[in-house]
């Protein structure tokens, strides 16, 4: 029964990190809030991998994994950005906000009804929507009442919601291991190298959000390639 219940423990850390996020993002520390949507976003990798490993995985840890991303990836990042639109733009523009939430529940739902995302996904993972604005929380430099900023954020976070219950192939990050070539993995080598040049351009936190920007827009790329 303990080893049973392993993999759940990290699932309900996960979900403990996510109500700690949505009190510090709703009191407006956004930067505490973010660190703990990255502490997780971390446990929520390794629930399933200790479930996998203990072959203890069950369709109670599946809802309840859904049920604590719904909250670590959804409601915090999306009072974050909240406050990241009233800063910049009025308090009725910035309830565009609370889509976030709304997007990532209904892909969540969806997801675990879907058998066709075992080994690469349909849709953003919501983990990912949720480090574009990770990124930007822990982001010194966030401009204040900028309302082309604002624009901005709005257009993002419209797209990245439906992209999120979208039908669009996102490529797995995992490498195969057993043939390391470039034929083998070129879009995860490209990804890697792509990773690494914004992160020694940026230099700044941001870095994380316009790597999950990377990600979709390669996504699209190879999607076309695929299709062609």
């Amino acid at each position: 029964m303990i080893k049973r219940q392993i993999p759940n423990l990290i699932t309900l850390g996960n979900l403990l990190c996510g109500v700690i996020a949505c009190y510090f993002a709703a009191r407006g520390n956004v930067q505490v809030a973010a660190l703990f949507i990255c502490l997780g976003i971390f446990l929520d990798f390794f629930d399933g991998l200790a479930a996998r490993l203990l072959n203890v995985a069950s369709p109670l840890g599946k809802e309840l994994d859904s049920l604590a991303d719904v909250v670590t990836s959804g409601v915090a990042p999306g009072i974050i950005l909240l406050h990241l639109l009233r800063d910049n733009a009025s308090q009725w523009l910035a309830l565009v906000a609370l889509l976030v939430p709304l997007f990532a529940a209904y892909r969540l739902a969806k997801f675990n009804l879907d058998t066709r995302q075992s080994h690469s996904f349909l849709g953003l993972p919501v983990p990912s929507n949720a480090l574009i604005w990770v990124g930007l929380a822990l982001w010194q430099g966030t401009p204040e009442n900028n309302i082309a900023f604002a624009i901005a954020l709005i257009i993002i976070s419209l797209a990245t919601n439906i992209l999120m219950v979208s039908e669009m192939p996102m490529f797995s990050l995992k490498v195969n291991f057993k043939d390391m070539s470039w034929k083998s993995n070129d879009v995860q080598y490209l990804f890697l190298i792509g990773c690494a040049a914004l992160i020694a351009v940026a230099r700044q936190w941001y870095a994380i959000s316009l790597i999950i920007l990377w990600y979709i827009v390669l996504s699209a790329i190879t999607q076309r390639k695929h299709a062609e």
